[in-house]
């Protein structure tokens, strides 16, 4: 399978990902990652480790719908298989879902569905929770509320401040996104060989 990662920002969960493929701990090829943004340091991090990146911004388009279209065109044109959003900070569309539905991975700092959004470390933190964690699920038209595939709790200490339990979910990002990953692909291949 062919796989394309989408990113905004900073990138570490595209590193762990990019990390295992390289190393042949998951199966298929990542073709290439995409930003959002040009300045992503996402970007920067694919060129250090090899891996093609392409960039660009809604603003230098019409619409959302238009850079959407864009978009598409160049998955369709790599012949990419799975989307795995890594910090993708947009809501997919409808240009995307209809072309790509159940074919989209996304990792979410909670355990969906307390806390779905751009802070759900900071909202579950602030709210007092004792337990948070991470969510991996598939994506639909709506805001983290498409099914899930792989949850991972995390502990909230007393002595955890903002900082710390951030850590303690990027750690778990890392750990478990390869992992759920890892069986979507290998369960893909098991389908094609079946003729499913």
């Amino acid at each position: 399978m062919r796989v394309a990662i989408l990113a905004s920002g900073n990138g570490s969960n595209f590193e762990a990902l990019a990390h295992q493929f390289q190393a042949g701990l998951l199966p298929g090829k990542l073709t290439f990652v995409f930003s959002d943004h040009h300045n992503a340091y996402v970007l920067e991090r694919a060129r250090r480790l090899n891996i093609k990146a392409y960039s660009f911004e809604v603003k230098e388009f019409e619409n959302k719908a238009a850079y959407e279209k864009a978009l598409l065109q160049l998955l369709q044109e790599q012949e990419i298989d799975l989307i795995v959003l890594a910090g993708y900070m947009r809501i997919i569309g409808k240009t995307l879902l209809s072309h790509y539905s159940n074919r989209i991975l996304n990792i979410h700092p909670s355990l969906l569905p307390s806390f779905p959004g751009l802070h759900g470390i900071k909202d579950a933190y602030e709210y007092g929770v004792k337990v948070t964690g991470v969510t991996v699920h598939l994506v639909d038209d709506g805001v983290d509320t498409g099914p899930i595939i792989a949850q991972e709790p995390v502990m909230i200490l007393p002595e955890d401040t903002l900082e710390s339990l951030e850590e303690k979910i990027h750690q778990t990002e890392h750990r478990l996104y390869p992992k759920v990953l890892r069986d979507v692909l290998l369960q893909s291949d098991k389908n094609k060989s079946k003729g499913e």
